[in-house]
């Protein structure tokens, strides 16, 4: 049975959909439904959207499939004259860029080439940054983030809201503190009035050339606080460290599941020889990790963010104990399995869903077993 509003969307428009008509058909398919987290067009398809985590066919008056040139159109549209992404999309084969369109939404945008044409998936930004009480982030995070240098990872898979819980984090010591906050993002998604702080962002291509390269720049910068939108290899992995030893606090989301295969994931993108060290350093710097998911609700099917605050003690003790991503138990039990069980209970979340989304299943399915 199909997901609660997954049905297909209609819409009319006069304009053609695509070239000087795509802010129409972008604006007429946010509006169609307000729960639309990504808008994809490919070659051969319908437009589509994505809702609660379903991909959902839109149906466009005059519109039937999409052609390789109606992708082209639209995406020369999206990228305008960013001479960055049109090199990069030439050199690369894909680009990623910012659009917005004024006074409704921001997007991320990515356009790839596929089979010799442009595919191009864009994902919405809300345009008001989140706060960490309405995201569900357990609010023990504020006392974290009053500290003056470390590392903090936010962690999940993709498409989980990391880059929301991020924005959130640097929301509020933006609210809280007087002091200089540094955000290097791919690109920029939420932005940051100066509030109690001084906040500048840096976006990678029309800001800098690399992540690494703002890292380093940052360290002359006399921020207090760095916001690396995404650490994917292992320069940017340690600079981030160095940032984070030499008096800096450092935020930043890692792709991996739990908080032990974000430690092996950060290790060993260094050298064997290296290895050690850098688990002596981590267990000196690294001040929490947050795991994350989000779950579709039973009743309407949008999607309810559950987390997991590992804390400095217990991240020490693995690192020192020299255990793998396979040993999830010395990182203390599964807070994310525990707030799946209450959903279940609870009757927000069925079992199924909570069984897919678990650390450990077959713990979770012998819990919900029993009454």
């Amino acid at each position: 049975m199909a997901a609660p509003g997954t049905a297909p969307i209609h819409i009319s428009l006069d304009a053609d959909s695509a070239g000087a008509g795509t802010d129409d058909l972008l604006s007429a398919m946010l509006r169609a439904n307000p729960r639309v987290s990504d808008l994809i067009f490919s070659p051969g398809r319908q437009v589509q959207v994505q809702v609660n985590g379903e991909f959902v066919p839109v149906e466009v008056t005059a519109l039937r499939s999409l052609t390789a040139d109606d992708t082209r159109r639209i995406a020369s549209h999206l990228i305008g004259n960013n001479k960055s992404a049109i090199a990069m999309l030439r050199e690369q084969g894909y680009c990623d860029i910012s659009y917005a369109l004024p006074g409704l939404a921001r997007f991320r945008v990515n356009v790839f080439i596929q089979r010799g044409s442009c595919a191009v998936v864009m994902h919405v930004i809300p345009t008001v940054v989140p706060e960490l009480a309405k995201l569900g982030i357990p609010l023990e995070i504020k006392n974290i983030l009053g500290i003056r240098s470390g590392l903090i990872l936010v962690t999940g898979p993709r498409g989980c809201g990391k880059s929301s819980t991020l924005a959130a984090l640097v929301n509020y010591i933006n609210e809280t503190e007087a002091c200089h906050i540094l955000t290097i993002e791919d690109p920029i998604e939420f932005l940051h009035n100066h509030k109690r702080a001084t906040v500048h962002q840096r976006e990678l291509h029309s800001d800098t050339p690399s992540i690494s390269q703002a890292v380093r720049a940052a360290l002359r910068q006399a921020p207090n606080v760095i916001a690396v939108g995404e650490l994917k290899d292992r320069e940017s992995m340690a600079l981030a460290l160095d940032a984070a030893e030499s008096g800096h606090l450092v935020l930043s989301t890692f792709n991996t599941p739990n908080a032990s295969k974000t430690i092996e994931r950060f290790v060993s993108a260094f050298p064997a020889a290296e290895q050690a060290v850098v688990r002596e350093r981590l267990a000196k710097a690294l001040r929490c990790v947050v795991c994350q998911r989000l779950i579709p609700r039973r009743q309407d099917g949008e999607r309810v963010g559950v987390y997991q605050i590992v804390l400095a003690e217990a991240l020490h003790d693995f690192l020192h104990g020299g255990h793998t991503a396979h040993d999830e138990k010395p990182l203390c039990p599964s807070a994310i399995d525990r707030e799946l069980e209450r959903l279940v209970r609870a009757g927000i979340v069925d079992s199924g869903t909570a069984l897919a989304h678990a650390s450990d299943p077959g713990a979770l399915s012998k819990t919900l077993a029993t009454e």
